[in-house]
């Protein structure tokens, strides 16, 4: 990536600032990390704080939560803010909340502090892919958000793992306190790293209800609502499908491929993303809607499962990008709010794939987990197709001349 950037140019103008984008990513890491890390010491912090594992995992959810609830109207009022004190806001919330887990004895104060973190996330996740873009000469600003966007499959594919082999070695106390030390050199990373941006000007702010009016906003929202709440059903409840294939002792292995398709598919969206914006999502949503469709059919064929697994890896893992992108370029001044709308909508299906897959789960069995995908994705599908002019455009329309 460096090398791209130098090929094209030495002047600063036109350099990828990658000490600032990889900090960026750094925090995307920890925003991630923080949110997954409690599934994977999930007995331990139930037995420490003396309440069941269903009730523990509610601290996945409330971080969600808080994420959904707080990342439009805090972006609304922090829409003046500068860049860089916002970023270095959400990054110490991180700190505080994480340190207070690690402290906790009780599990309503637990509670609290990851609903705090949850907050934290809000802020940041409307923050990034923005930031990124404004950081980055306009020919690499895809390729920018590809670049920070790769702290989300880094987290899951390298930090969780670790994290939960730290947490069974240690303690998860020392797991949570490892994170805090990691937010905090970040904020060291960011004030000598990362360069401010100005915040929005007040006159020039679009109203929140205003900017599902840009056009393409509002059909980038959808995708992402039907996108993300047909990956999660499959997602959440994938060991309990793998279980009805006799792969349940696979599971590692099978997330560990995801993982690393995921991060081919970041690389890819990242060397195409500018040019070739359209067609990747198109790509992104047919990958994804063939893998599940293997998955319905498959019965006990393991080398098809690990296809298709390759397949929803690598349609998957850009989608982030693509959508933060798209909403980004649509948005135009209001980028920030469309930002923030896609991140509550991202989180709230989240939440919503984990209620409508345990519904699935009960009426109909593992079976319907795919069946359920790819219904939620010829929607998705036909969107994309349909949206040509705004959202996901043929062309990119490319930017006025500077005087």
């Amino acid at each position: 990536m460096q090398e791209l950037g130098t090929r094209l140019s030495d002047s600063p103008s036109t350099r990828m600032p990658l000490p600032a984008l990889t900090a960026l990513a750094t925090a995307a890491f920890i925003t991630v990390l923080t949110e997954a890390l409690p599934a994977g010491v999930l007995p331990a912090m139930s037995t420490d704080l003396g309440v069941g594992e269903s009730a523990m995992g509610q601290a996945v959810t409330i971080y969600a939560a808080g994420t959904a609830l707080s990342a439009i109207p805090l972006t609304a009022v922090t829409a003046h803010w500068r860049r860089k004190r916002l970023l270095l806001a959400g990054v110490a919330g991180f700190a505080v909340a994480n340190t207070a887990t690690a402290l906790s004895a009780s599990y309503p104060v637990t509670m609290a502090a990851r609903f705090v973190a949850g907050v934290a996330a809000g802020v940041v996740w409307a923050l990034l892919a923005g930031y990124a873009r404004r950081l980055a000469p306009e020919p690499l600003q895809g390729k920018a958000i590809a670049i920070v966007m790769a702290g989300i499959p880094l987290a899951l594919s390298l930090g969780v793992p670790a994290g939960t082999f730290l947490g069974a070695a240690v303690g998860w106390r020392v797991t949570f306190s490892v994170m805090s030390v990691l937010a905090v050199i970040l904020l060291g990373w960011i004030v000598a790293l990362v360069p401010d941006q100005p915040g929005q000007r007040r006159e020039g702010r679009i109203p929140i209800l205003a900017t599902l009016g840009v056009p393409g906003v509002a059909p980038i929202l959808f995708v992402t609502l039907a996108f993300v709440l047909a990956h999660t059903i499959l997602y959440t409840y994938l060991a309990t499908f793998l279980a009805r294939l006799g792969m349940g002792s696979a599971i590692d292995l099978v997330l560990l491929v995801f993982g690393a398709a995921s991060l081919a598919s970041i690389a890819i969206v990242g060397a195409w993303i500018d040019r070739l914006p359209r067609k990747l999502t198109i790509a992104a949503t047919v990958g994804v809607a063939v893998a599940a469709a293997i998955l319905a059919v498959t019965s006990e064929s393991r080398p098809l499962v690990y296809v298709a697994v390759t397949l929803w890896g690598l349609g998957w893992g850009g989608v982030p990008t693509l959508l933060q992108t798209a909403a980004g370029v649509a948005g135009g001044e209001a980028a920030d709010t469309a930002q923030a709308m896609l991140v509550t909508l991202w989180n709230a299906s989240m939440a919503g794939g984990g209620v409508i897959g345990g519904v699935l789960l009960d009426l109909t069995g593992p079976a319907s987990f795919p069946w359920s995908v790819l219904v939620l994705l010829i929607p998705v599908l036909a969107v994309v197709l349909g949206a040509r002019r705004h959202a996901f455009p043929l062309r990119r329309t490319p930017p006025a001349p500077s005087a």
